[in-house]
Order: structure tokens, then C-alpha cells, then sequence
């Protein structure tokens, strides 16, 4: 198979790929470029950067050899899924590659905003001892909401379970096994009012973000907002309007409505703990990424 990498590949994988015959082109293309490109492969692999919409499909059916496109990650909003499968391409994606990796960050953002570590680690670049100004909260004894718990979510459930925190989870699904004393499935409602901290899980939604000015109406005063998902399911103008206010004690990011981030007031916000989409970059996660990349065109080939 001829496979085009447009936002990058482990070079395990890679060589993987080779050793088994196939021919593996790592480049980016921007959309105009990728429709004339993609008609001469058989297999497109991307993360988050390259969008696979109804064009890049439509530009690939006029030579019909593009049969498989891989998200290198759990989601495949940004690739126009039902459209491709009407077309005869098929569209995986390796959900379970990067879940833990995911989880971790998200913990990670809920610590800096509690302890000011963002904030005071820049302080001491700028060759200040500000010790008396970043009063935290602990972690342990707070309840932590999940909005979307699947692979993600569950694990960042354990591992804040682990912290000794309680966890609210809000899902269509509920997974067997998972309720407890310190584990219970509720409303979002209900979830966003008695959470100390929340944390985003889900798809990107159609229509409105699920995190906007009613929503936060109905958060706990002082709460945190951590968002590993998709940027656009916030409303970015009604988080920054809450962290002026108050409303929320502050908000760990890691996804933006425009990437790269264009809005400064809020990636740059004292009370902002944030990261330029880097949820699965961790050398583990990638490989395990690339393994699964690896086993789907196996079994394709098959």
C-alpha cells in the first residue's frame, strides 16, 4: 500500500510499515495541496491537524484508490466519517492508544490551577519569591464532574478516586461496574452544580458548546474548568467573562476554538493553566498509536 502521514507518524510505525512493503510518505498538506495528493494513495493516516472533509473525499473518488483513512487518536470529528463510508473508504481511529495519556494531562492541568503552578513558576522567571500569594486547595476531598466517561474519562476517574476525590460522571452510556461510594452517574445538571472540578470528555458537539454562559450559571462559585477535548466545546468568551468575574477559580486548556490559539486574553490569563494541544504527546502514547496504525493496515490488507 502506498500511505501518506500527514501529521506525523512514530517512526516505529514507520519502519514497521516499511519492513512489511508498504510505502509511507509523512507530509503535511494544506487542503488545496492534500485533494491533489491524496488521489494517488491508498491509505490516508492523520491526527488533529489535517481535516478530511466532503472536498479531500470527493477530490479522492476521481481516481478511487483511496480506500482507508486512520485517526492517529480517539476522535474522528475531523473527518466527514459518513460521507467517506458512503464512498467506499473505510475510517478507523486507535481509542484506546493515547486514553491513559490523556487522563494524565488533565490531572496534571487540575493540579497547576489548585497549586498556582503555572502562575508561580512564571513568577520566579521574572525573579520574583511571591510565596504569600499562591494559597491552593488540595485535590483530596474535592469532587471532580467528567462530562463524557468513556476510555478518558474512566481512567481519569481512577486516578482521581485514588487522590481520594469523588467523581460525578455525566454520560448517555453507563459502564457497568464503575458506581461506588466515591463513583456516581447523574445529570449534567446536577454534576455542575455540587462539582469542584470538571473535566471535558466528549466528541466535538454540534451547534452550541456545551460549556457556555447558562452552563456556568449553574457551576459551584470558584470552580475549575479543565478542557482536553475539542475547543470548541467552549464558549471561550463566556470562560473569560467567568474568570474576570470570579466565577470560576480557573480553567486548565489544552485544546483552543482556533489553533493555533489566536486568543491571548484568555491563553494568557493568570488563573489559565495551558498547553498547545499536546494531550497525546507522550513518547508511550505515540508509539502505542503507532502500533495500533500498524495492525489496522494489517488487517485491512487481509
Amino acid at each position: 500500500m502506498r500511505i501518506l502521514a500527514t501529521d506525523g507518524l512514530d517512526k516505529s510505525a514507520v519502519a514497521a510499515l516499511k519492513a512489511k512493503g508498504h510505502e509511507v510518505v509523512e507530509q503535511f498538506y494544506e487542503p488545496a495541496e492534500l485533494a491533489k495528493q491524496v488521489k494517488e494513495f491508498d491509505a490516508l493516516v492523520v491526527r488533529s491537524a489535517t481535516k478530511v472533509r466532503k472536498p479531500i473525499i470527493d477530490a479522492a473518488k476521481e481516481t478511487g484508490r483511496l480506500k482507508l483513512v486512520i485517526r492517529g487518536g480517539v476522535g474522528v470529528d475531523n473527518i466527514d466519517v459518513e460521507y467517506a463510508e458512503q464512498n467506499g473508504i473505510q475510517v478507523k481511529n486507535t481509542p484506546r492508544a493515547s486514553s491513559n495519556t490523556v487522563a494524565e494531562l488533565a490531572l496534571a492541568h487540575m493540579f497547576s490551577v489548585a497549586r498556582f503552578i503555572s502562575m508561580a513558576g512564571h513568577s520566579m522567571r521574572e525573579d520574583r519569591w511571591d510565596k504569600n500569594e499562591y494559597k491552593g486547595i488540595e485535590l483530596a476531598g474535592r469532587t471532580l464532574g467528567i462530562i463524557g466517561c468513556g476510555r478518558i474519562g474512566q481512567m481519569l476517574a481512577a486516578k482521581a478516586q485514588a487522590l481520594g476525590m469523588k467523581v460525578l460522571a455525566c454520560d448517555i452510556y453507563h459502564a457497568p461496574g464503575l458506581e461506588c461510594e466515591t463513583f456516581h452517574y447523574c445529570e449534567l445538571d446536577e454534576l455542575l452544580a455540587n462539582s469542584d472540578f470538571i473535566s471535558l470528555h466528549t466528541p466535538s458537539l454540534d451547534g452550541k458548546p456545551l460549556i457556555n454562559a447558562e452552563t456556568i450559571a449553574k457551576m459551584k462559585d470558584g470552580a475549575v474548568l479543565v478542557n482536553t477535548s475539542r475547543g470548541n466545546n467552549v464558549d471561550e468568551q463566556a470562560l473569560l467573562d467567568a474568570l474576570n468575574s470570579g466565577k470560576l477559580r480557573g480553567a486548565g486548556l489544552d485544546v483552543f476554538a482556533e489553533e493555533p490559539a489566536k486568543n491571548h486574553a484568555l491563553y494568557s490569563h493568570p488563573h489559565v493553566s495551558c498547553t498547545p494541544h499536546i494531550g497525546a504527546q507522550t513518547s508511550e502514547a505515540q508509539k502505542r498509536v503507532g502500533g495500533e496504525i500498524v495492525e489496522i493496515i494489517e488487517l485491512f490488507g487481509k
